[in-house]
């Protein structure tokens, strides 16, 4: 039977073989990285103005604003998780795309070694870029059906020293709990780690992204108690799916998300976990 869909594994894509094609060089991956900005209008990071300078004869500042209360000189790097930074353009644009192409993540190590840099760069640039995908979760805004669950991350207090294992080490016990949300009409997730579950963070979190009348699905978790148009499955007695209420899409987040902290990463510290959500919740939003 001819396949009459793209289906997981004829996705289109663009391979290795092609990225290297399209960013031959630094200067390449400049221009390419400015049209994607600023299309044909470079404006300035600084103040806003399109009356700028392009082609300035500066090293590392190619851009400088005319206006007399401004005139900053800029490059597309400025305003970007790329500021600052001694990185060239090409090893940008290819970290970039092996971050957003590999689903569970791809290591520090890892980069090191097929960007050839120092692995403290490769960890510094991935971290940039997970910062770049986390402010687009600000307020994303939901109005479908939306999804709402939690999760938890962290190593298990057994594997832990003794001078560190807490003294009630079960269930999700010394671990960072993650609330997330899905849209299902759009397809999209928003998440972010949380100080703890209790009704009044889960529910201030929900509100940011979700408006009071929009239907919400979650498991019978009495953190959503209250809300104008909840409705829950009852996990404990084996109901996962009601007709339309389940919240299997959020699980197949957290499910992928685990394979990354365990295959990939190994370990996502609580000070640098929210980056990691937004990673994989960025990367979900626009694959």
């Amino acid at each position: 039977m001819a396949q009459k869909a793209p289906g997981q594994a004829h996705r289109e894509g663009m391979t290795l073989a092609q990225l290297f094609r399209k960013f031959p060089d630094d200067e390449t991956a400049e221009k390419w990285f400015a049209d994607q900005r600023w299309g044909d209008t470079p404006a300035c990071p600084h103040c806003g103005s399109t009356n700028v300078l392009s082609g300035a004869k500066h090293p590392n500042q190619p851009y400088r604003c005319r206006e007399k209360q401004c005139g900053k000189r800029f490059s597309v790097k400025v305003g970007t998780p790329m500021q600052d930074s001694n990185v060239g353009y090409q090893t940008w644009a290819i970290a970039l795309y092996l971050l957003v192409t590999n689903l569970k993540g791809v290591s520090s190590m890892k980069l090191h070694r097929d960007l050839g840099i120092t692995q403290k760069t490769a960890w510094h640039l991935a971290h940039r870029m997970r910062e770049g995908f986390a402010v687009t979760l600000i307020g994303k805004q939901m109005s479908g059906l939306v999804e709402v669950d939690e999760s938890y991350f962290g190593g298990l207090e057994k594997n832990k020293h003794k001078s560190r294992r807490l003294n009630a080490g079960h269930g999700p016990v010394g671990k960072t709990p993650v609330a997330g949300m899905k849209d299902r009409v759009s397809n999209q997730i928003a998440a972010k780690a949380v100080p703890e579950t209790k009704k009044s963070t889960l529910q201030k979190h929900l509100a940011e992204h979700v408006p009071p009348d929009v239907t919400v699905f979650s498991d019978e978790s009495y953190a959503y108690e209250g809300l104008l148009n909840l409705e829950s499955v009852k996990h404990s007695i084996g109901e996962y799916v009601r007709g339309q209420v389940h919240i299997n899409g959020m699980e197949s987040f957290w499910s992928m998300m685990k394979r990354g902290y365990h295959g990939t990463y190994h370990k996502m510290s609580p000070k640098h976990l929210d980056r990691c959500v937004g990673e994989f919740s960025g990367r979900y939003n626009i694959r």
